[in-house]
């Protein structure tokens, strides 16, 4: 068959007939969609990290954290990591926040971690679904909704994996 396989197709008289459609090209569009759609997503996550690491390196400028460069650079570094990427981000420059806070009150720390909540709720509401439905044409109730559904249904791997894979599967529904 040399990488063929018949499939039935229906004719215009109403007869089903056996086209031959080649393999190979069938699964190599699969790839090219499913890589497509995967390099949407890395865009977007890539562009994500770095809004993070500038509203970080801002927020912690203005706020006189020691090594505020270093902890945006961590902070971008850590939206990679889905789910608790954002939750171990803000660990350094709390702690840095509670030594150099010279009060008695820790008005530094406070201030550090009202920036994170600022900073998550930004980027889980605005930015992350604004990117992932411009580079991979995932929609933003999609975006919202896929982590919360894939830790219901697969904890913790199924939020880990869901915007990957809600790239791969709105890509494949706009090919259809």
């Amino acid at each position: 068959m040399n990488g063929e396989r018949t499939t039935p197709e229906r004719t215009n008289d109403a007869r089903i007939s056996m086209a031959a459609t080649p393999v190979s090209s069938r699964s190599g569009d699969h790839l090219r969609t499913a890589g497509g759609a995967l390099m949407g997503w890395w865009r977007a996550t890539t562009l994500d990290a770095l809004c993070v690491g500038a509203m970080w390196f801002v927020g912690l400028y203005f706020i006189h954290v020691p090594w505020a460069p270093l902890w945006a650079i961590v902070g971008a570094v850590c939206q990679f990591v889905p789910g608790i990427g954002m939750a171990i981000s803000v660990c350094g420059p709390a702690v840095a926040a509670a030594l150099a806070s010279t009060d008695s009150d820790f008005d530094k720390l406070w201030w550090t971690l009202g920036l994170y909540a600022f900073i998550a709720i930004v980027d889980g509401l605005i930015v992350q679904p604004m990117l992932l439905k411009r580079t991979a044409l995932v929609p933003w109730w999609a975006a919202m909704l896929g982590p919360i559904v894939g830790g219901i249904l697969l904890p913790p791997w199924g939020a880990l994996i869901a915007p990957p894979v809600l790239a791969v599967i709105f890509a494949f529904r706009r090919k259809r």
